[in-house]
């Protein structure tokens, strides 16, 4: 993701803001009692795939409002597929996360902002060195709304001043989520000591973060 893009400088913000490692001097503590916000939290649901599922889902853990982030399968026609069906690349299925958000906090169009930042959305079957039609980037809608919000910020990335045109994202709706095994979930917590973790995964979170300070 290239800092050139005129864009970025608005979705900087939105990223910084949602950062759940935030800086700053810690909240000191009172002998009150705390506040209890009696609102009910509000949950939706948003699918992405932008290459390997295991860096696509350390990216939006770090988001404040985001509730949980979970790696799978989607795009395909085998039922309940495994990640061995998947790599043989003829089931049609793309890996992607399924992030479960408060709009209350973070909205979806800023999960897109961090979309098109957190992966290469010009290359088709392909991120770095992984190749394949599983790597393929998606934006899976869930609702109408999120159609019109997903054509709109694709319509932007593609201005000359970003992408130029060159995206080849597919916006697609949502037909079945199948989450991929346990041992893929919460991978870069689990395992960011991996030879994976340190050589792909790390460097892109450090990118992202210095970029959007």
């Amino acid at each position: 993701m290239k800092s050139r893009f005129a864009w970025v400088a608005g979705a900087a913000a939105a990223f910084a803001a949602f950062l759940m490692v935030a800086c700053g001097p810690e909240t000191p503590k009172t002998q009150s009692a705390p506040m209890i916000d009696s609102s009910p939290s509000r949950s939706e649901l948003a699918t992405f795939g932008g290459g390997c599922f295991w860096c696509v889902e350390a990216v939006f853990e770090k988001l404040r409002g985001v509730k949980t982030v979970t790696s799978g399968y989607s795009g395909g026609h085998v039922v309940n597929p495994t990640y061995e069906q998947i790599c043989q690349k003829d089931t049609g299925h793309a890996e992607v996360v399924q992030v479960e958000f408060d709009p209350t906090i973070i909205s979806f169009e800023q999960l897109l902002d961090v979309f098109w930042i957190a992966h290469d959305p010009t290359t088709m079957n392909q991120q770095g060195a992984d190749r394949g039609p599983q790597y393929r980037s998606m934006i899976f809608y869930h609702s109408p709304e999120q159609l019109a919000y997903a054509e709109r910020s694709k319509a932007i990335a593609s201005s000359p001043d970003q992408y130029n045109g060159r995206i080849v994202t597919e916006i697609s709706a949502l037909q079945k989520f199948y989450p991929a095994e346990g041992y893929h979930q919460d991978y870069y917590q689990k395992n960011s000591s991996q030879p994976y973790c340190q050589v792909v995964i790390a460097p892109k979170l450090r990118k992202l973060e210095s970029l959007f300070k």
